[in-house]
């Protein structure tokens, strides 16, 4: 996907500074964003008719940041990087996990949400990677990094 190493390195460092202009976004307006529990009750994605959708740029900076060549398979749903309640990648979470709150205000939630994709979009467009906006099931199963 992302051959060069050049492009690589830049890739995640673009990943990072979206990632750090999500969370000040939702820290600008706690009262909209919510505030997560952390309990990981939305984690399990069939139980509460959820589908978490990622880009490619997501998946190779949380492969990259785990140091892995291959990402969990997500067996019957559950994300794959939850331990009981726990995000075992909380730090290094998607887009859409950084997004989601179950008591946000879901305006704000879908405003956010198109503005990262466009970011992700104009990610993929600079560093000529291809884009596609998955299920993550079917995004790990046939992530390659």
């Amino acid at each position: 996907m992302v051959g060069a190493p050049e492009r690589h390195r830049r890739l995640i460092a673009e990943m990072a500074d979206l990632y750090e202009w999500i969370d000040a976004r939702l820290k600008e307006d706690p009262d909209r964003a919510g505030q997560c529990d952390a309990c990981g009750t939305y984690c399990d994605f069939p139980t509460y008719d959820h589908r978490l959708y990622v880009t490619p740029p997501e998946l190779t900076y949380l492969a990259a940041k785990l140091n892995a060549t291959t990402l969990k398979p997500m067996p019957a749903g559950r994300c794959p990087y939850q331990q009981g309640s726990s995000c075992t990648v909380h730090e290094h979470r998607f887009a859409a996990c950084r997004i989601f709150c179950c008591r946000g205000d879901s305006a704000f939630q879908s405003d956010l949400s198109e503005a990262v994709l466009k970011r992700l979009k104009a990610i993929c467009e600079r560093l000529e990677v291809p884009y596609h906006y998955q299920d993550l099931p079917a995004a790990i199963e046939t992530f390659t990094p």
